[in-house]
């Protein structure tokens, strides 16, 4: 051993670990190893990335909820009308139900002419001629001076006056007709005449016939009439009279 060394026994203890180089490594050995990170910045982690994951879903939700609402506000597309040339009118929605809320007047031609109206009758004045003719009235056959023409009745309460035998030609007013006979010869009896005379003198009284009497009667149905005797005929079921007849309306 040379004198300049030192006993070996007084030198200094070897470092557990080789000094630090230039850059923190060692001078030939690997690089020490990083400390693990704790369990408290694991935590961390996990809670910042459930906050994200929790602002995107809401963010979605609000987006669509949005959208949601805006197609339910949003109105109907407005009915477009082409009128082609051949006069036809096309609607863009034909599918769509009819607009039934247009007054029936909007769709009617503007140049239409109005309905015509019948003009009300005006009534006919009491005492004008409602019928004048011949009239046979035979017997069992009476007849209704109330219609036009006077005829037989289906129902016996419309007939007035019917012809019957007994020992000559009878007049029998019916069903509340009345007749009285025209006394004044040489005048025949107008409206006036006979209204005159059947409000006071006629009464339901059956009466005798003759060719040539003339009677003022009163129908059921409140007419005056006017009863002149032209023909009698027959003497049993087949008895008969033929009367001019005026019937005045009421």
């Amino acid at each position: 051993m040379s004198s300049n060394e030192e006993p070996r026994g007084h030198w200094p203890s070897a470092p557990a670990y080789p000094p630090a180089g230039p850059a923190g490594r060692a001078p030939d050995g690997p690089r020490p190893g990083a400390p693990a990170h704790t369990a408290s910045h694991r935590g961390a982690w996990i809670g910042a990335a459930a906050t994200l994951v929790a602002a995107v879903i809401g963010v979605v939700g609000t987006y669509m909820v949005g959208t949601g609402n805006s197609n339910q506000a949003a109105p109907p597309p407005a009915r477009t009308t082409t009128a082609p040339a051949g006069g036809e009118e096309t609607h863009g929605d034909e599918g769509a139900p009819s607009d039934s809320s247009r007054s029936p007047e909007s769709s009617a031609p503007a140049d239409s002419p109005a309905s015509p109206t019948s003009p009300t009758p005006a009534p006919t004045p009491a005492g004008t001629v409602q019928w004048q003719g011949a009239l046979a009235i035979a017997y069992a056959e009476s007849k209704d001076l109330d219609s036009t023409p006077p005829e037989e009745s289906e129902i016996n309460s419309d007939n007035d006056f019917s012809v019957y035998p007994l020992g000559s030609h009878m007049l029998r007013p019916e069903s509340g007709a009345k007749a009285v006979v025209w006394e004044t010869s040489g005048k025949v009896p107008s409206y006036q005449d006979c209204a005159g005379v059947v409000g006071t003198l006629a009464t339901t009284t059956d009466m005798k016939l003759k060719t040539g009497l003339v009677v003022c009667a009163l129908t059921n149905d409140g007419r005056v009439a006017r009863l002149t005797v032209k023909e009698l005929a027959g003497q049993a079921s087949d008895t008969r009279g033929v009367f001019d007849v005026v019937v005045w309306s009421r």
